[in-house]
């Protein structure tokens, strides 16, 4: 019998990766090095905490909530959907949501859109003017289904610039696990089972993360 194969859904980090605007550059420096003598290689990695994959807690936007050491591993891991959104490259409404006739009991969500394309272009990447997010409206859609996990293959599951930042707000405050930065570009719609594992940063206001999907 063969294993269920794995898909890696993750960003490699470098330095060359798109990161949010104002957000801290990716920096890997050598510290030590066998080449020059020393006993094994390391570097210093220096990066955001919303860099790449990631989770985001709470406290990302609710002061003193729940920081990433304390997101739920329930949440981050099991049965979840890859929706075909390939063709929205703008912000996605609740009717576009609810065309997806998702089956009851779905917990987790992953949106493969047009973003995804972008992690296939050369780096370093432009910051796009447009990208596929939610809206107010398709975060309630979100909130009404009951999902525990929403996932978008942008670093953001928002608007940029979006006054008062309501999407961010409606789901963490309800307690909506969101993974931002994932790669769905070579994944096939359908069920999976999910793996988002971010570091374990006490009172972290984010979490650079590993995600993975298995099939079967």
């Amino acid at each position: 019998m063969s294993a269920d194969r794995v898909l890696d859904v993750s960003l490699e980090i470098a330095a060359d990766l798109l990161v949010w605007p104002g957000d801290p550059a990716i920096e890997i420096v050598p510290r030590v090095q066998i080449a020059k003598g020393d006993a094994a290689n390391v570097s210093e990695l220096r990066i955001g905490t919303h860099t790449g994959t990631h989770v985001d807690p709470p406290v990302h936007f609710i002061e003193g909530a729940a920081g990433i050491d304390q997101v739920s591993l329930d949440a981050l891991a099991g049965p979840c959907v890859v929706a075909d959104l390939r063709d929205v490259d703008g912000p996605i409404d609740a009717g576009t949501l609810d065309d997806l006739s998702l089956e009851p009991g779905v917990e987790r969500l992953l949106l493969r859109t047009a973003n995804s394309e972008l992690w296939r272009r050369s780096r370093p990447i432009p910051f796009p003017d447009r990208y596929a997010c939610l809206t107010a409206g398709s975060a309630a859609w979100v909130l009404d289904r009951g999902l525990r996990l929403i996932g978008v293959d942008f670093l953001s599951v928002e608007q940029r610039g979006a006054a008062g930042h309501p999407v961010h707000h409606a789901l963490l405050n309800r307690g909506v696990v969101i993974v931002e930065g994932l790669d769905l570009g070579l994944v096939e719609p359908g069920r999976y089972h999910l793996t988002v594992l971010p570091l374990k940063i006490r009172d972290g206001d984010g979490g650079p993360a590993r995600a993975i999907l298995r099939e079967g």
